[in-house]
């Protein structure tokens, strides 16, 4: 078995889950198999399936921990004691650095999650629907309180910003001309003037 070049210090997990998002994202999830992630990972098929149970398992957990991370952040940012304008930017420059810091994921969650069962299929959606829900709570809240604009409904302006972030992992490279912060602001910004009485 080939010795994991690096985390091997990490808990078990960790390992598996850093071995199948670097093999997923380099080679797809459908071209890649258990024993190369296993090996990548320094660890047993047996580990990986007291952990994981399947490669399906590890897919689905792989986007969950950064949805999980993002819905975290959101709601501090949510729940944070700022006028509603500031608590959206907050939290919409927050979703594209998050993505942008996990870019791997966000990648192979568009090109893989066709190949999860309808069941953890479901289990995603819903997921990303209380990120979501949550999200445009905050735009309601300030459409209602007149800070924004009520001239377009709180559902096209969040599928505006998340149809922006979705597609970062086609073009986004850490090497480009602009860092995740910039990037951040600007598509922040971008969302905050669209609602702008």
């Amino acid at each position: 078995m080939a010795k994991a070049t690096d985390g091997d210090t990490a808990p078990v997990p960790q390992r598996l889950l850093a071995a199948a998002t670097r093999l997923f994202a380099e080679q797809g999830y459908d071209r890649t198999s258990v024993q190369e992630i296993v090996e990548a990972a320094g660890v047993t098929k047996g580990a990986l399936y007291h952990y994981f149970g399947s490669k399906e398992d590890l897919l689905q957990e792989v986007y969950a921990r950064v949805l999980r991370l993002q819905q975290e952040r959101l709601d501090a940012f949510a729940d944070a004691d700022a006028p509603v304008e500031q608590r959206l930017r907050d939290a919409a420059a927050d979703v594209v650095v998050t993505t942008i810091e996990n870019l791997d994921d966000a990648s192979i969650f568009f090109r893989s999650m066709h190949h999860l069962s309808p069941e953890k299929n479901k289990q995603v959606r819903v997921e990303r629907r209380r990120y979501h829900e949550r999200f445009r709570a905050l735009v309601e809240e300030g459409q209602r309180s007149g800070v924004f604009s009520t001239a377009t409904p709180a559902d096209l302006i969040v599928d505006y910003h998340f149809g922006s972030v979705h597609h970062l992992s086609t073009w986004y490279r850490p090497d480009g001309p602009l860092s995740r912060q910039e990037v951040a602001d600007h598509l922040a910004d971008l969302l905050l003037r669209a609602l702008r009485p």
